[in-house]
């Protein structure tokens, strides 16, 4: 397994190198991130993000 200084490492070098990079998911927490990101093996982000917002309205 990885240790968690080399995981914090390569993570710092793909901040460097992508400094405005993000993800095309919308989401308000953790929990409906993970949702959608389970969604997502399915689906398009696009096609995500338009039924996420019905799947988590209270």
């Amino acid at each position: 397994m990885i240790s968690k200084e080399k995981t914090m490492t390569a993570i710092e070098i793909m901040y460097e190198m992508f400094p405005e990079a993000h993800g095309e998911l919308v989401s308000k927490n953790a929990f409906e991130l993970l949702i959608a990101v389970i969604l997502s093996a399915q689906a398009t982000d696009v096609s995500v993000n338009k039924v996420t917002p019905a799947l988590f309205e209270a």
